[in-house]
């Protein structure tokens, strides 16, 4: 049996995250099927694994038990496999790093494609985009990350803080290569780290696996249409 079942749609995006970190715990995965989404996603609350909106869910088979909402399922997977610093400020600075991310996606796809891309409405966006790449950058810096070395927040491994910042910014720009000039002009630390975690084995072969099943999808959809028009 594998350790786990991941509920995501068939895209990088925000089931990537969960995909990185278990992959970084050598941790084996199901990815459950297009029907399996939809039937769990659709069930009455009370049926589901876990009452949730929408994927990503993660089921832990060990434990029995079943997660949703991207924050606690990284939390959760944070604790359990040790990738959590040991005091408490660094904890928090961790939750507030996969905020951050949490926020970049959801502005990024206009709240969940609540609404399209226009290049005036891009145009206006940018200088937003820009301060998040340097609020990433900055609090990294003030742990001791360059371009050349360190951490997010100065552990002596790579941790949720890691592997949120890399999966956010190196999959975006990826994906949406136009973007990767800005993220080195405004985040150069982010930017060297992006390539170090990217370099590590078992990341490289993730990205290998979801660049063949994905191709170059990131948030897919019409809203993902939009986004690369105005690029």
């Amino acid at each position: 049996m594998t350790d786990y079942t991941l509920y995501y749609w068939p895209i990088p995006f925000r089931g990537q995250f969960v995909r990185a970190v278990l992959a970084h715990v050598n941790a084996s995965w199901r990815e459950a099927s297009f029907d399996e989404i939809f039937a769990l996603k659709d069930s009455a609350v009370k049926e589901q694994l876990v009452p949730h909106m929408g994927p990503p869910v993660l089921t832990d088979h060990a434990e029995d038990i079943s997660l949703a909402q991207l924050p606690a399922i990284l939390g959760y997977l944070g604790r359990k496999h040790g990738l959590l610093p040991e005091d408490p400020v660094r904890q928090a600075l961790t939750d507030k790093i996969v905020a951050d991310a949490n926020d970049v996606l959801y502005e990024m796809t206009l709240h969940n494609g609540a609404q399209m891309w226009t290049p005036e409405s891009w145009s206006d966006y940018l200088p937003r985009l820009d301060r998040w790449m340097r609020i990433f950058e900055v609090t990294g810096r003030r742990y001791g990350l360059s371009p050349e070395e360190g951490l997010m927040l100065g552990t002596e491994a790579p941790g949720i803080a890691d592997l949120v910042t890399y999966v956010l910014w190196d999959t975006m720009t990826a994906k949406l290569p136009a973007l990767r000039r800005r993220l080195v002009a405004h985040a150069p630390a982010i930017a060297g780290l992006c390539e170090r975690i990217a370099a590590l084995p078992e990341q490289g072969e993730l990205r290998s696996e979801s660049d063949q099943a994905y191709g170059d999808g990131w948030c897919s959809g019409q809203i993902e249409a939009s986004l690369r028009a105005v690029l």
